[in-house]
Parts: C-alpha cells; sequence; structure tokens
C-alpha cells in the first residue's frame, strides 16, 4: 500500500472508478445477451430490448469503455439479426 497521503488517495478514486466501468461494461454486456436471446426465440419484447441494449451500448462507447467501432459493429449486428 501507498504511504503518501495523494497516493492514498488516488489508490481509492482509481479502485471507485474501476468498479463503476466494470458494473457498466457488465450491464451492457447482459443487455446484449438479452437482446439476442429475444431475437433469438422471437420473443414479444425484442425490440424493447434491442432498444435497451443499443443505448447502453451507446452509453459505454461515450464513456470510453468500449471503442466507437466495436459499438457500431455490436449495434449493426443486433439491427441486422432483429429485422
Amino acid at each position: 500500500m501507498a504511504n503518501i497521503k495523494s497516493a492514498i488517495k488516488r489508490v481509492n478514486t482509481t479502485q471507485v472508478a474501476e468498479d463503476r466501468n466494470n458494473s457498466q461494461k457488465t450491464e451492457m454486456r447482459s443487455a446484449v445477451k438479452k437482446a439476442k436471446s429475444a431475437i433469438n426465440n422471437n420473443a414479444d419484447n425484442k425490440a424493447e430490448l434491442v432498444s435497451l441494449a443499443v443505448k447502453k451500448v451507446d452509453k459505454a462507447a461515450q464513456r470510453n469503455l468500449i471503442h466507437s467501432n466495436k459499438a457500431d459493429r455490436i449495434k449493426s449486428s443486433l439491427m441486422t439479426a432483429a429485422k
């Protein structure tokens, strides 16, 4: 562990940010998985789930959790599968 006060603060700040980022990425991945399974099962609410997944992917790209090209790729594959 760090001895300097500012380094201790930095460790705490980094940990909080890392936890936040990981949870947001996990939410995004879960939303994409749910949307894909709804598309495969031809569920009634698949349009709603795809819309939610696209929103989560956009937010993740906006916050630099994933690259914008990856976000575009994910959204494109969801939209293509949903047709």
